[in-house]
Formats: structure tokens, sequence, C-alpha cells
């Protein structure tokens, strides 16, 4: 009887082969390729197997590394968690794949800025003083088109250098990231190109890894990256978390994550958001929450999509959070001079 050959160091995985559900269909070798390979800065087998579940849930080729493992500090756990977000290429083939995308244009860039940051950071177990210069764009932005009734129609969301960009170490220093100092222009213009990607397809695109990471999770609360019949959730290797409204790059309020499916913006005319429960005191809630709701209130008259904003609130909302933010929805869309859909694109 022949006898097994061991396994030699360098064939084995970086991060040892967990006991695997039979339906993901991993082999040894396969495994290999996603921890050595595919996600190399993956530093658990849960996030990478977050990943593997995630492209399963939405058809996508995980060997094409459309999503990326990226660290997060949580405030709640008090360490630091693998967290799952595509990446911008993801975000747009999900944009295409409506059968509205109609287009996106290049990347328009600010002034350029130049800035000295200063920070600690740990290495080799002591703190260090650095001081990094960093020259970079100001602002970015990139506007995509989706045909809204028959209209191919712009949406573009300015975002801010300084606003976006990953620290080193979260929140607990200001200094970039080594691939913000290399690519300044670059991972701006990814972070402006997944932001007006949000606008034009708020039930499809969510947020991207270049725009969380460095970012810390403030709260313990769930992000569905899908919902329907292929919901995968939490999006994390801990409980899956929100990011911080004030650690999240500028884009108008927009909550990280992913509304429930609706249909294209209705017209003015169309029905007001229903079943709408009496408001509690607007005084007697969260005040991140209200100004969150307020936020996705006026995108919705923006573009006159109440569809839309109204199942992203039932999803995101509940008690009297969600009484007060259909009440608003109701109220704005009831509002005198409020525009059809295709003259605000205009």
């Amino acid at each position: 009887m022949a006898r097994k050959t061991p396994m030699q160091p360098a064939d084995r995985p970086r991060i040892p082969m967990p006991a695997l559900d039979a339906a993901l269909n991993l082999s040894p070798s396969t495994w290999k390729v996603l921890t050595d390979s595919i996600f190399p800065s993956a530093k658990t087998a849960e996030g990478i197997l977050l990943a593997v579940h995630y492209c399963a849930a939405r058809n996508l080729d995980v060997m094409k590394r459309p999503v990326h493992v990226v660290p997060m500090w949580s405030k709640a756990l008090g360490q630091e968690v693998e967290t799952i977000w595509p990446g911008i290429a993801e975000v747009q083939t999900t944009a295409a794949r409506t059968g509205l995308w109609a287009g996106i244009d290049s990347p328009r860039f600010g002034p350029l800025c130049e800035r000295t940051f200063t920070g600690r950071v740990k290495r080799d177990g002591s703190w260090q003083e650095l001081e990094l210069g960093v020259a970079f764009p100001e602002w970015c932005e990139v506007t995509v088109y989706r045909i809204v009734n028959g209209q191919r129609c712009p949406f573009t969301e300015p975002v801010f250098w300084l606003e976006a960009y990953a620290r080193l170490g979260g929140a607990h220093s200001e200094l970039p990231t080594e691939m913000w100092v290399k690519r300044p222009r670059g991972q701006l213009m990814k972070c402006a190109k997944a932001a007006s990607l949000r606008a034009a397809f708020p039930e499809e695109a969510t947020y991207t890894a270049e725009e969380m990471e460095g970012k810390v999770i403030e709260a313990d609360t769930s992000i569905p990256v899908q919902r329907g019949p292929d919901v995968i959730a939490p999006a994390t290797s801990a409980a899956a978390t929100e990011a911080s409204a004030g650690e999240t790059p500028a884009t108008d309020g927009d909550e990280p994550g992913e509304p429930a499916p609706s249909e294209t913006p209705s017209p003015k005319g169309s029905a007001p958001p229903t079943s709408a429960p009496t408001p509690a005191d607007p005084d007697t809630l969260d005040p991140t929450m209200r100004q969150r709701i307020d936020k996705v209130v006026a995108r919705a008259a923006e573009n006159a999509a109440w569809k839309q904003a109204e199942q992203y609130l039932r999803a995101r909302c509940d008690g009297a959070d969600l009484a007060y933010a259909l009440h608003a929805l109701s109220t704005a869309q009831a509002a005198p001079g409020t525009k059809p859909a295709a003259q605000q694109a205009a």
C-alpha cells in the first residue's frame, strides 16, 4: 500500500483550511489559491469564507476577486475585524446588469493640494512618529448615466480627498495608507465613481472596498449586501456592522449597504408612501438617525424616487424611526412644486 506523502511547508496554504460546506465545492488546492493569491492580506479563514459566500450569492466568480477582505476597527468589539466589500468593478458590473446603464464620463479633478500628515504608527512592537508629505487633488467627480423613464439622465457626486482617504490605524492617525500616498488620484477616482453609481443605482450599488479601507465601525448593526432571494448577511467576520457616519467618505449621507430592489424612479403623481404611521416627536429620535432619514427624503425629492426611498427606509428603520421616515417622505411628496423625474434630470 502506497504511503501518502506528507504535505511540505511550501504546499500548505497560508491559512489552514477549515471544515467547509460541501456546497461550496472548494478543494484544498483552490483554498490555497484563495489564501495565497486571491486574498493575500486576509488574516482569518472566516474573512475568506465570507468572500466566497458573498460571491456565491451574487453569482460572481471569486477567482476574479470582485470583493476584498478589508480590516476595520470595531468600537463595539474593541478589536479589528475583517469585513467584505465589493471592488469598484463589481459595483459597476452590477449597475450594467440592470440594463439601464448608459455610460460614464471621464473623471474631473479639483485643484492640486499639498499637505504634510503626521501621526503615530505601531511598528515592530513600538510606536513611531511619522511625517508624510502628499500632493493630492482637492476633489474628484465622475458622471454616471442611467436610463430613467426612457431618458439618459446624469448622476454626479463629488468626493473630497480629505474626507475619503484611508488612514493608517483608522481614526487613530491622520496618516494616509500607502496606496493613497502612491495613487492619490486613482484612489479618489474610484471613490467618486462609486458615489455616482450609488446615486444612479441606489437599489443596486453599495459602498466599496476603496471607500471603507481605514474606516471605523461605529455600531454592531446589520448591513445586508443584497435583499431578496439571495440575501447574504452579515458582511463582516464578526456581527455585520455599520460604518460610522463621522468616518465614512462624503456621499451626501448615503447609508453603507444596499436598499431593497425596487422599480425605476416614479414620476410625480404616483401614490404616496403607503401605511405611514403617525410619527413620533422628532426631538425624541436619535439625532444621527433623523439626519440620515432627512437626507434620504431629500434625495427622493431630488430624483422623484419615492418608491425606492420608501423601500429603502422600510428596510432600514423600525418603530418610531420608521414612523418619522414614512411621514417625512409622504409630506415631501405632497409638497407643492415637487418636480417630476424628467425635469430634475435635465
